[in-house]
């Protein structure tokens, strides 16, 4: 096992009507910015709870934060923070919600010129506004983590940051909140915290085996559990249990000590800022591409992944390996996700900008080897093209 330092300081309030607690969780907060989407907490009523139990503190509004925040969007609360002497955030939506508010939380009281350049140049977190969160889409596990993901339009690019100055002191996990959502949002709730575990959990073995179980654990849950909440929506336990998945996935234990990979991250971001396709649908499509270039390298714990959460048997791992993957990829289909880019029009004379501006924001090869750089990001782009 790897050396490393945990923490995480996050409050996880969970369970139905949990939103009443709110008032408790801000005590001494009074100029609050409440942050949302493009509005749905409003007709699925989420937006009235929060502000009813919030009628004795002073709210802002900010709206219109996009599935895949825009700094330029982000810009404008941070005016707002500073203007209105905001002193603490109240996120309230999904995971892209919540990553746009932790960097307007960073932001506004970045004492550099341009705090594009927490992500563009890692410029370090000082400071930052306190912030809360209500989730509505359980996805990201943005909850309960310090990573946030910010898109740019001009010039165009999908960065992340990270920071312990951006956790947030709460989270209201409340299931019912998810379950007005479409089904294309449900199936992206279920793949994206599935690939955020094979991203710490199909690398290489430094003897984690409780971490290893963990992993498995949650995927073989969302495995079980993901096609009955696409046929029953409404129903809480099985929500209950995919929100907590979701933030399992992501929250730093079953990466504790472990190596992580985050190359289909890298390439799916790529794709997101190109073709606007959302993030868990790069996922769904280079995941098993990158698995099936990278099988050599990963295939002991693809081996051992297959056994654990594919029930498959033999001593080929190999063999074994190689089954897992399209285990992965059929399971995906299942759901009804794509998993090839030219089911989104993308065209393999598309695929050397895509990895050129890859290699543009990495700069050096990357992936738990550090092997993977143009020449492979454009054999796993033609893997996932067919």
């Amino acid at each position: 096992m790897l050396n490393f330092t945990f923490y995480n300081p996050v409050k996880i309030v969970f369970g139905k009507g949990q939103i009443a607690t709110l008032p408790s969780l801000l005590t001494g907060r009074r100029n609050i910015l409440l942050t949302y989407g493009g509005g749905s907490i409003k007709s699925n009523g989420v937006f009235s709870q929060v502000l009813e139990v919030l009628k004795d503190f002073k709210v802002a509004e900010f709206g219109g934060i996009e599935a895949n925040p825009r700094y330029e969007t982000l810009m404008k609360a941070v005016q707002i923070c500073r203007e209105q002497k905001i002193d603490f955030l109240l996120a309230v939506g999904g995971g892209s919600v919540i990553d746009g508010t932790k960097f307007i939380a960073a932001a506004a009281k970045f004492q550099g010129e341009e705090p594009w350049d927490i992500l563009a140049k890692s410029a370090p977190v000082v400071e930052a506004l306190p912030f809360g969160a209500v989730l509505t889409l359980s996805a990201t596990g943005s909850e309960m983590n310090s990573f946030s993901v910010v898109s740019r339009t001009t010039p165009p690019a999908k960065l992340s940051f990270a920071s312990g100055k951006v956790y947030p002191q709460f989270s209201i996990l409340d299931p019912e909140t998810t379950m007005s959502l479409p089904e294309r949002q449900i199936i992206n709730g279920i793949i994206d915290p599935f690939v955020h575990v094979t991203e710490q959990y199909l690398t290489k073995n430094v003897s984690t085996p409780l971490q290893d179980r963990q992993a498995c654990a949650v995927l073989s849950t969302l495995v079980e559990i993901g096609p009955k909440v696409l046929t029953a929506p409404k129903n809480y336990d099985l929500r209950s249990n995919l929100m907590w998945c979701a933030t399992q996935a992501l929250n730093g234990v079953i990466g504790a000590g472990a190596v992580q990979d985050w190359a289909t991250h890298q390439i799916g971001h790529e794709l997101t800022s190109t073709f606007e396709l959302d993030h868990a649908q790069t996922l769904a499509v280079i995941l098993p591409a990158l698995l099936k270039h990278q099988i050599n390298n990963k295939r002991e714990k693809l081996a051992q992944y297959g056994k654990w959460v594919w029930g498959l048997q033999g001593n080929d791992e190999v063999a074994i390996a190689t089954q897992a993957i399209a285990k992965t990829e059929a399971f995906f289909r299942s759901l009804g996700a794509k998993t090839k880019l030219s089911e989104y029009g993308i065209k393999a004379s598309d695929h050397a900008g895509v990895a050129t501006r890859v290699m543009a924001v990495m700069k050096v090869p990357f992936g738990e080897n550090r092997n993977i750089g143009l020449q492979e990001i454009n054999a796993i782009l033609a893997i996932a093209q067919a």
